[in-house]
């Protein structure tokens, strides 16, 4: 810094600094100096606004482009689907285990297997959720084996009665829902007919075990009005179970089975819809045995009153 001495302020004279001229500065000097005022005052604002302007045009050119984008992932998944499949990944064996009432088709059909699909891209979630919502299907696992094999191990729903309802019998769960239609293979499950009878058939099912001595030759439960049942048998005859009462009314039944053999008789009909009451109706051969036994007791008592007759008659002639 350079002194100024006491002769450098001989000639000073005393200016008021507010008649001093302020020099005009150039439109882009102004310019510059205002900008960076606002950048030093707002510099995260504008940051942000710029960020959010970016992502703005970013979204709508994605938008726009939406089809062409779509268009080449697919094209580059295809790629990498055959190219994985061409390197020995491709899935060239399936092995399914534990399914019998589900055909090895359907469940093929739900594994969605295309000809360039490897192991490597296997959606086994998608898979396993479509195989799951087939009826007879209680539960299943996949497993994949690299390089290029598929283990499916299926537990099936267990079936307990046939449904007979129009023309088709299905095999029904223990809650009543139909699991696979019947190809006659299973004869040896109780057969329930009717609207609405796989809803309650369990139920009725599980109270018959307790009297071996009914279900012995018996043929189907029929569902009457969704209200009530009727025991079918193979011989023909028909019990007309109440609406309500139903306990009872089988234990009546039981003791008639096992104190007169009532359903070995030749009966069409027994009727326990009346507590209390228990009606018949004859077979054919019942009806003429009847018959012929109201005939034979006539001629017996036709003949005892001819007997009395003549005794009468010839102690009558006797003399006194």
């Amino acid at each position: 810094m350079q002194q100024v001495g006491a002769k450098g302020f001989a000639d000073a004279q005393l200016v008021d600094p507010r008649h001093l001229p302020v020099p005009l500065q150039s439109l882009a000097r102004r310019t510059r100096i205002n900008l960076g005022h606002v950048w030093i005052l707002h510099r995260k604002l504008i940051v942000r606004a710029v960020a959010a302007g970016i992502v703005l045009v970013g979204a709508v050119g994605l938008y726009e482009a939406r089809d062409a984008v779509v268009a080449g992932a697919l094209t580059v998944s295809s790629l990498a689907q055959g190219e994985f499949a061409r390197v020995g990944f491709g899935i060239s064996e399936i092995n399914i285990t534990g399914q019998s009432l589900t055909s090895e088709a359907t469940i093929l059909k739900a594994l969605a297997i295309a000809p360039n699909t490897s192991t490597l891209n296997f959606d086994a979630d998608g898979a396993l959720a479509r195989i799951a919502a087939i009826p007879s299907v209680k539960s299943a696992s996949i497993r994949k084996i690299y390089p290029g094999e598929l283990s499916i191990s299926v537990v099936e729903k267990v079936p307990m009665a046939r449904w007979r309802i129009g023309e088709a019998t299905y095999l029904v769960d223990e809650e009543g829902s139909p699991v696979a239609r019947d190809d006659g293979s299973f004869r040896d499950l109780p057969l329930v007919v009717g609207e609405g009878a796989a809803d309650d058939a369990m139920v009725m099912i599980h109270v018959l075990d307790r009297y071996p001595s009914i279900t012995g030759g018996l043929a189907a439960l029929s569902r009457i009005a969704d209200r009530r049942w009727d025991l079918i048998f193979y011989s023909g005859l028909r019990v007309q179970l109440p609406e309500n009462g139903v306990a009872q009314a089988l234990q009546q039944l039981d003791m008639y089975q096992r104190d007169d053999q009532l359903l070995d008789r030749d009966v069409t009909v027994i009727d326990l819809r009346v507590a209390g009451m228990v009606s018949l109706k004859l077979g054919d051969l019942a009806v003429k045995a009847r018959a012929e036994d109201a005939k034979k007791s006539k001629q017996v008592a036709k003949g005892d009153a001819e007997y009395e007759t003549a005794t009468e008659r010839a102690a009558e002639s006797k003399p006194q």
